[in-house]
Formats: C-alpha cells, structure tokens, sequence
C-alpha cells in the first residue's frame, strides 16, 4: 500500500469536523489522503515520527489543524520538509484567535502556510494542498481549475429576492 501525497493531521477528535473540511475538498478533487490524531502535547512520540518519516513515506503536503495553543502545525513543520498547512480551530475561549497566533507566529525556519479560522480555512487547506500537488500533475491541475470554473459560474450575476 502506498502513503497518499496528503497527510491531514490534528490535535484531537474534537478537531474533526472542521478538519473534515480540507477532507471533503480532497475528495472532490479525487486527491487521496491519510487522516491521524497527532496532539503536539499529548502524543510527541506520534508527532516526531509522523514528521521524521513523512518524506520518506511519500507525503508531499500537510495538513495540520489544532486549537487553542495549536503547537501541532509548528512543531509538525520543524520535524519535516514537507509543506505544512495550518488550519486554526475554533475555540470557545478565544474564538480561535489564540490558534491562529500560535500558528501563524513561527519562527525564521520553520514557515506554516496558514489559513483562515474553522471550517473555511480547512476548505482552503484542501484547495491550498490541491495547488501544491498540481503543480507536477496535469491532471489534477485540470480537475482544479474545472472546480473553480464550476464555483464562478455558481455565482449569480444580479442578486434575486429568493
């Protein structure tokens, strides 16, 4: 069996249905990928061996939500090469803003692509992964820009009163 290209990772169950969204635009898009629990706190273990083998397994971008501190994209992006996309999660205590700092405030080296708060910024991880991948598939990038073709010509050009 081999490593889909996309990993989509997250601190916790709780964490899955925003990060189901980054899932939902893979499979529109008929990219595969590997989901898994990897907490920044309470599984290091799990973290620096997804990280340290993530090449080499054949992952080619990652996905990584967390809420709250969200050290799991950072600490995701020090233990590999390969492309990290941080979905912040919504939190209760401060609405997801202290994940999108956590996330977003990375030091020199170690660069986290990071995307809106919840569920849209998850849909954009997918998009973002998607871009990623087209690059070196033709395929894919036709798949893509037929899906943002189909997203255009869903917007009406004059609003109604429905």
């Amino acid at each position: 069996m081999t490593t889909p290209p996309v990993g989509i990772i997250m601190g916790s169950q709780s964490d899955w249905p925003t990060m189901r969204e980054a899932a939902v635009l893979l499979d529109e898009l008929g990219i595969s990928y590997e989901t898994r629990i990897v907490s920044a706190h309470r599984t290091p273990d799990r973290l620096w061996d997804y990280g340290k083998t993530a090449a080499d397994r054949g992952l080619q971008v990652i996905i990584a939500g967390a809420g709250g501190a969200a050290h799991l994209p950072g600490m995701m992006a020090s233990k590999t090469r390969v492309p990290v996309i941080g979905v912040p999660v919504l939190t209760k205590a401060l609405s997801g803003v202290d994940s999108l700092y956590s996330i977003l405030q990375m030091p020199k080296g170690f660069p986290v692509a990071t995307m809106a708060i919840g569920a849209p910024g998850a849909a954009n991880a997918g998009l973002m992964a998607a871009g990623i991948l087209a690059l070196q598939d033709a395929e894919l990038a036709a798949r893509l820009d037929a899906w943002r073709d189909a997203l255009s010509a869903s917007i009406p050009e004059e609003p109604t009163d429905d």
